[in-house]
């Protein structure tokens, strides 16, 4: 069963450290980072823009509205996501809890929400 995982973080936070601490931090995950792909679960990962980067889409008065940002204000953001394979929900945590979020920087709100996902494949345009 896939898994998607989604990291959380505190943005303001985050973007108000150095570099010498930015470097400090990306030090501290790469060995993490590593651990979590020599996993074999993982099959994909990604990073997401800042929330000022973003907009939303929402159904009003049947046409589609666009608004900046995220849509729900909260303490803290969605800043990555990564999608494992494992074969039930112990083993799914079992494997994100590799991954930075789930072990390191508590004071900048880092975190992991783990959701089941089903696919299915978008037969491709034209």
């Amino acid at each position: 069963m896939k898994y998607l995982c989604l990291a959380y973080y505190d943005e303001k936070k985050f973007e108000a450290l150095t570099e010498a601490e930015m470097a400090a931090i990306a030090r501290d995950c790469a060995p993490l980072d590593e651990e979590l792909q020599r996993s074999g679960r993982l099959l994909e990962v990604g990073s997401l823009a800042a929330t000022r980067d973003s907009v939303s889409l929402r159904p009003r008065g049947g046409k589609v509205t666009v608004t900046d940002g995220p849509y729900a204000e909260t303490k803290e953001q969605l800043g990555s996501y990564f999608l494992i394979e494992a074969r039930d929900r112990d083993e799914a945590i079992a494997v994100a809890s590799k991954h930075p979020a789930a072990r390191l920087n508590e004071h900048l709100g880092w975190g992991i929400e783990i959701r089941p996902i089903e696919t299915c494949r978008v037969a491709a345009a034209g």
